[in-house]
């Protein structure tokens, strides 16, 4: 099997999200990431990791056993992005940033897989965090992720979308009842104007995971195929916020999503928002597991 985890752990686990805070949820995050055992973590919010030549960065590798990358930080955000990986299982074949309207960039490195002279496709990977407070810059954000699930290309994706799944007579969490949400800045950051007034934007996701005109997709939502393909109706569960009361109740905004010769190789998809986790973060892990033959299948170019 080949475990693949994507998490927001709210600002690194950091009190006061300053340096030299507590760090102790940091630690917490990572006795729960060690306990499900990830040969890939895509994660967001790396508060702070550049830090002292990113010792926290690779610290928290240390601890996982894995090796990690990172995207910068900005002005505008100091969360960054990151992917840890199995360097036993994986090698580091390339490594890009890309930069879109100023909020978090995407960290892409492209890995292949050892062991296998034939397994010679590279798999490219992003952890995304798309913008919390512009609809449009979301949707920005979703068609420059289009660009790494084109071409061919094999890739595994995932973040924190900040925003909602398209195809909502699937999904066992209802949208948002903005008549409940006492947040007004919350209305304002998530919802986008249409003829018949103010709704949900699940644009994004229709941009990622929709079908297009011609009968394709660039991606598989991995918690949409492991409910209506796999029967595993838990993979729709809500993701955040495990903390929020003033913003409605929780939704399934952590999503994953891998280009289709992948898709078949997905043996199941987990949201974990146990006590464990919610004492860490405001959004749960999420789990996809593959089957590693099917998946390394996938990686190996026909001739």
């Amino acid at each position: 099997m080949i475990r693949i985890a994507c998490w927001n752990v709210e600002h690194n686990g950091l009190a006061g999200h300053t340096a030299g805070g507590d760090d102790r949820r940091r630690h917490l995050a990572h006795q729960v990431l060690r306990a499900h055992r990830p040969h890939i973590v895509l994660r967001q919010e790396l508060t702070l990791a550049h830090l002292d030549g990113k010792r926290p960065l690779y610290e928290e590798g240390k601890q996982l056993g894995l090796s990690a990358v990172m995207a910068p930080g900005n002005p505008e955000s100091p969360n960054p992005t990151g992917v840890l990986f199995d360097p036993s299982l994986f090698a580091l074949h390339a490594e890009y940033t890309h930069v879109t309207n100023g909020w978090h960039p995407i960290c892409n490195p492209v890995l292949t897989l050892r062991g296998d002279t034939e397994a010679t496709k590279p798999l490219s990977l992003a952890s995304f965090h798309l913008c919390s407070y512009d609809p449009a810059t979301r949707e920005t954000e979703a068609k420059r992720l289009v660009t790494l699930g084109g071409q061919k290309r094999t890739a595994v994706i995932g973040g924190d979308c900040n925003s909602y799944p398209h195809r909502t007579a699937d999904e066992s969490v209802l949208l948002p009842d903005w008549t409940q949400v006492k947040d007004p800045a919350h209305f304002e950051h998530r919802t986008i104007r249409t003829a018949a007034g103010r709704v949900s934007d699940t644009i994004p996701d229709e941009v990622l995971a929709s079908t297009k005109p011609g009968g394709g997709r660039v991606f598989v939502e991995l918690g949409h195929h492991a409910a209506t393909e796999l029967g595993q109706p838990g993979a729709l569960e809500a993701t955040a916020s495990l903390w929020r009361k003033d913003q409605g109740h929780r939704s399934r905004i952590d999503r994953m999503y891998c280009t289709p010769d992948l898709a078949t190789a997905l043996m199941s998809l987990e949201v974990f928002a146990d006590d464990s986790v919610a004492e860490v973060s405001d959004h749960a892990l999420v789990m996809a597991t593959f089957d590693r033959t099917a998946f390394r299948r996938a990686l190996t170019p026909v001739r």
